[in-house]
């Protein structure tokens, strides 16, 4: 008998027109409060272009990793990959995703399309949520460039 394991992979994507993680929360905020007037559940998703053939791997535990003004900066649980059909009539992938926003290590990333692969050891760590302080971002990224977080 084959034991058949799968580890989970995250995905990558840049949040254009957002320069904050506030931001993005106001954002998916604002869009959540939107559906619930209308009568409509609401979970933050995404819509992009590719599938990703990963996706047993991806809902086995993977995050949605946003790169924020050239860093990553916060991650969500994917919860579902949706296929859906946008307006010009193309299949595309709803990414639906938690709506607890997890502040990571921020990491940098330089631009690229659509969205790509992030193992789990190549993913920033999460920020410890417990102290209340946080440090400074040129701090924080200078203490990650030399190993410290």
């Amino acid at each position: 008998m084959t034991l058949v394991t799968t580890q989970f992979v995250n995905l990558v994507k840049l949040c254009v027109g957002v320069s904050s993680v506030d931001e993005l929360a106001m954002w998916q905020d604002r869009r959540g409060a939107e559906a619930r007037a209308r009568g409509e559940s609401y979970l933050p998703s995404h819509v992009t272009r590719m599938h990703p053939r990963r996706k047993a791997d991806v809902l086995s535990g993977g995050s949605l990793y946003w790169v924020i003004r050239g860093e990553i900066q916060v991650r969500q649980t994917i919860l579902d990959l949706e296929s859906c059909i946008g307006s010009d009539a193309i299949r595309r992938c709803r990414i639906v995703m938690d709506p607890v926003l997890v502040r990571t290590i921020r990491f940098p990333r330089r631009p690229f399309q659509g969205w790509r692969y992030l193992s789990p050891d190549d993913s920033p760590a999460d920020l410890e949520t417990n102290s209340g302080d946080e440090l400074p971002p040129e701090l924080e990224r200078t203490l990650a460039e030399i190993g410290i977080f």
